[in-house]
């Protein structure tokens, strides 16, 4: 990792890190460098400005001010281009529209030189993306989702077979490359997995879910794993 993505992680890590702070020990870890090392990360995001917070003896270390707040986005050009590469590769991933949003308006607060070095690099990774499914049907399973309210479907399965049901959506998921909604079905009274792109129509119905939970699907692949980031 380059010194000033570094700078970067360590002032994101001493960020989530809160009141209660982190050691230089544990940054040195991280980071697969020395303390001496980290300590001068330190002293340099203290100089350029980063209010950095640090306290000595047993349970001590550095934090940011309470209060205080980063830079309005601190990413390296390497970082903001793994950001629009991983949209890009998955157009058809739940959100992906809303992603491909927020990633323009991190570039558009990026400084100058740091947005160019982004667009620079950008240029240098192409991407051949699946064929997108229906997008008033993603926009109908992702509001179902995300307010959580049964959805009506048109579905053809796999026999040919085109059914109308209701279906309370618990989770999206993907494998080998295709997306699913996974969630109750009212039809069948059973969990079922629907393969996004045979869903012909959808729409949002007023009928709210029901309770069921991620639990109900059962354990996933162990090479599964939720799309939120690492706790610290």
């Amino acid at each position: 990792m380059r010194r000033a993505e570094r700078l970067h992680a360590v002032s994101e890590m001493l960020r989530r890190s809160g009141s209660r702070g982190c050691s230089a020990e544990r940054l040195a870890r991280e980071f697969g460098v020395s303390v001496r090392t980290v300590k001068r990360d330190l002293a340099a995001l203290d100089t350029s400005g980063v209010p950095v917070w640090s306290r000595p003896g047993p349970g001590g270390g550095y934090g940011l001010a309470a209060g205080a707040s980063l830079p309005p986005v601190s990413l390296s050009p390497a970082q903001a281009v793994a950001l629009m590469a991983a949209v890009s590769a998955a157009p058809d991933a739940p959100y992906a529209d809303l992603a491909a949003a927020g990633i323009q308006k991190v570039l558009d607060v990026l400084d100058p030189r740091t947005r160019a070095q982004a667009q620079e690099l950008a240029g240098r990774v192409w991407v051949d993306g699946p064929p997108l499914s229906s997008r008033a049907v993603r926009s109908a399973l992702e509001e179902a989702m995300a307010e959580q309210r049964a959805v009506r479907i048109r579905y053809t399965a796999g026999d040919g077979a085109t059914t109308t049901r209701d279906v309370e959506p618990v989770l999206f998921a993907s494998r080998n490359g295709q997306w699913y909604l996974v969630g109750w079905c009212r039809l069948r009274d059973a969990m079922r997995w629907f393969v996004v792109s045979r869903i012909e129509r959808a729409s949002v119905t007023r009928a709210a879910c029901s309770g069921h939970t991620v639990a109900e699907v059962g354990e996933p692949p162990a090479s599964a794993r939720p799309v939120h980031g690492r706790g610290e």
